[in-house]
């Protein structure tokens, strides 16, 4: 019994050594407290700190390290709950040199059905306008025109007409194409497979 009594003396000292040494080694690290989209500009309120046990492989954001990150952008879409790591923020801007940004207007039945999410790679398609004919030179073109385009943010669907806006960057010297097609109504968004160009 004494020998008992002294074995689990001896363990439960060793289990308190551990919760010791595992507080001691706790880390106050950056996490996130709300919803913040590709490309939102971070500010304190979307922000909160932990103390986390980390295995130093784990890369994060030190509590004070906070400030750094405000004013960032988040380079991935960032959810509640989540540690903030420094890949998830950039300073870069979503609109990239030598490009334009230029909304689009989707109709429900337009909109695909698989969300459309920031930094998806999309074709412009020019189409005919509704109830034209096409033209000759139209018409002898084995393919619609089309121009890439990369999305930079989908709007949720507007209420009442379920309208959903797209900012898509674009090459500059395409902008005002796009532009033109989006007024004339002959503008088509096409997603391009995973890995597509």
């Amino acid at each position: 019994m004494i020998a008992l009594s002294l074995a689990l003396i001896a363990a439960g000292g060793a289990g308190v050594a551990v919760l010791l040494l595992q507080v001691a080694q706790r880390t106050e690290v950056v996490t996130v407290v709300r919803d913040v989209q590709v490309g939102q500009v971070l500010t304190e309120q979307d922000l909160g700190q932990a103390s986390v046990a980390l295995d130093p492989a784990v890369k994060t954001v030190k509590a004070d390290e906070l400030e750094s990150v405000v004013g960032k952008r988040a380079a991935v879409e960032l959810k509640p709950g989540s540690l903030l790591t420094p890949s998830q923020v950039t300073t870069d801007s979503l609109v990239k040199a030598g490009e334009q940004l230029v909304p689009i207007g989707l109709k429900p039945e337009q909109v695909p059905a698989t969300a459309l999410v920031p930094g998806q790679k999309v074709r412009l398609v020019h189409v005919p306008a509704q109830g034209a004919a096409a033209s000759e030179s139209e018409s002898d073109e084995a393919t619609p025109k089309t121009l890439a385009g990369r999305v930079v943010k989908a709007s949720a669907a507007a209420p009442g007409s379920g309208v959903v806006v797209v900012d898509v960057a674009t090459a500059a010297a395409d902008g005002p194409t796009v532009a033109a097609w989006v007024a004339a109504g002959t503008l088509r968004l096409v997603l391009d497979a995973p890995g597509g160009s």
